[in-house]
């Protein structure tokens, strides 16, 4: 993801499972102060995990999230790293 920030002005948000396009415009607009372009939403399904011990084996999984990757209006720049 750093390097679609870089070239492609491209940021990944974990966001909301039940928030759609729309909310998510409106929030990182109001967030950050920039002009979005276009907002893409995918669903991350959780992955198995196994864990062998002494009293046996411990299966299951880690929880699904929603992801949303913002692209900004030419000249637009997010700078997660202003507040350090």
């Amino acid at each position: 993801m750093t390097v679609l920030g870089e070239k492609r002005r491209q940021y990944a948000f974990r966001v909301d499972p039940r928030a759609n396009k729309i909310q998510i415009r409106s929030a990182i607009e109001e967030m950050y102060g920039v002009g979005i372009e276009a907002v893409n939403t995918m669903r991350c399904r959780g992955d198995r995990k196994r864990r062998f011990t002494k009293s046996g084996t411990l299966t299951g999984m880690t929880a699904s999230y929603k992801k949303a990757i913002v692209t900004l209006k030419e000249g637009d720049v997010i700078d997660f790293y202003s507040n350090i």
